[in-house]
């Protein structure tokens, strides 16, 4: 996952390895997408490596050097590729190890299984808060992308799902 958004971010415009983890750290994009913003400078010496992107210009700040990196005409074939096959996937994955756990929540006291599954509902619906802000502020940007507030809204939709299986869960029990 991060070979496609660093390609698709350098697409954009040449960037250092800093800026493009600022950008997919205050975009979130790390909460919602299979992707750790640490390993973004792996993926990123891989990709030069793969002749994928390439140093555009070296950029001086005191004793720092920053290389700042460009996509080649290769990593724009291969962001195809990627995006082609990932969009060929099933939005969202039917294995939950949160469902087996449930299956086995018997094992458990009754008390105790409840107490997990109220802090988890808790979190979720503070979750859900957070994107419904995030989409918020998404839709109030100019020029903003109705497919991306498509995937808000889905991610919304998702931990509705969540919080009303939570929630049957505590009753059955």
């Amino acid at each position: 996952m991060s070979e496609l958004v660093i390609l698709g971010l350098l697409k954009i415009k040449p960037m250092h390895g800093y800026e493009i983890q600022t950008i997919i750290q205050d975009s979130k994009i790390d909460d919602w997408a299979n992707l750790l913003s640490g390993s973004i400078y792996y993926s990123i010496s891989k990709l030069e490596k793969d002749g994928l992107i390439e140093p555009f210009k070296e950029e001086r700040t005191g004793s720092r050097v920053r290389v700042i990196y460009k996509i080649t005409k290769a990593g724009e074939e291969k962001h195809l590729v990627l995006l082609k096959e990932i969009l060929g996937e099933k939005p969202h994955s039917l294995k939950s190890d949160f469902m087996l756990a449930l299956s086995m929540i018997h094992h458990l006291e009754k008390e105790k299984a409840v107490l997990i599954l109220k802090q988890n509902l808790k979190d979720l619906i503070k979750l859900r808060e957070q994107w419904e802000i995030r989409k918020q502020v998404a839709s109030e940007l100019k020029g903003s992308n109705p497919l991306m507030l498509l995937s808000f809204e889905s991610s919304i939709e998702i931990l509705d799902i969540d919080i009303k299986t939570i929630e049957r869960a505590i009753e059955l029990i």
